[in-house]
């Protein structure tokens, strides 16, 4: 018998995999960074930071956001004397209260389901500490979708470098051609071409404070709801 038409198999989806960014991209964590600098500086009798100062920093992990912090209050010496012992009072500052100021971004955990009921494979990759990342997600019920989660001190080296989004890729089974890196700011981007990959970037979130727009990425998807269908239709 002959195949009909409709009877033909649905052309293999190219992208299999998304590989998902945490702070500003599915948690709003800035409040908790916030009061957990304001413990370290307070400790060093020191003036605090606002909201605004702090979310200009976030993304490039724990060392450079303390580094940062430091020297904008110290000289370039002093900072690195004072750098070790403030990061270590900052981590467990950061301990104590993750989790506590933050809030789900909209249409985090539908999105999530979205991608995994459309048979995605669902990496985390965050500079965030690994530790500090799977508490936050098993906090919001979101650690279940993921097969991998990665933190900026899984890998040698944090995004933008390629090498966590290869690892990420590596530990799925997919190529990086199969995936799609997804994030808040100029680094997820990076990352992601870097090693190949898609890139889908959200509106909201930090980007070191600068205009979503200056971030070179295949296309601006509102929501990770939205991210979901983006992918369905285009890829």
């Amino acid at each position: 018998m002959n195949a009909q038409v409709g009877d033909a198999p649905a052309p293999e989806r190219r992208v299999k995999a998304a590989l998902i960014d945490l702070d500003g991209t599915m948690v709003d964590t800035v409040d908790d960074f916030t009061a957990s600098l304001n413990g370290m500086l307070a400790e060093l009798g020191v003036r605090p930071v606002t909201r605004d100062e702090t979310a200009g920093y976030v993304g490039k992990g724990s060392e450079h956001l303390v580094r940062s912090v430091l020297s904008a209050r110290f000289s370039a010496e002093e900072t690195n004397a004072r750098f070790t012992q403030a990061l270590d009072r900052y981590q467990a500052h950061y301990a104590q209260v993750n989790g506590r100021h933050t809030r789900l971004y909209p249409d985090v955990e539908p999105g999530l389901a979205a991608l995994a009921s459309a048979g995605m494979k669902l990496a985390c990759v965050t500079n965030k500490p690994h530790r500090f990342a799977v508490a936050l997600l098993e906090q919001y019920g979101l650690a279940r979708y993921f097969s991998v989660i990665l933190g900026g001190d899984s890998v040698a080296r944090k995004k933008p470098d390629p090498l966590p989004m290869l690892a990420a890729c590596d530990a799925m089974g997919v190529a990086p051609g199969e995936a799609v890196a997804i994030g808040d700011s100029e680094n997820d981007a990076l990352a992601g071409h870097a090693a190949g990959m898609a890139t889908l970037t959200v509106p909201y979130g930090y980007n070191h404070g600068k205009a979503i727009q200056t971030i070179n990425s295949d296309g601006i998807v509102a929501t990770l709801l939205e991210a979901a269908g983006f992918i369905a239709n285009r890829w």
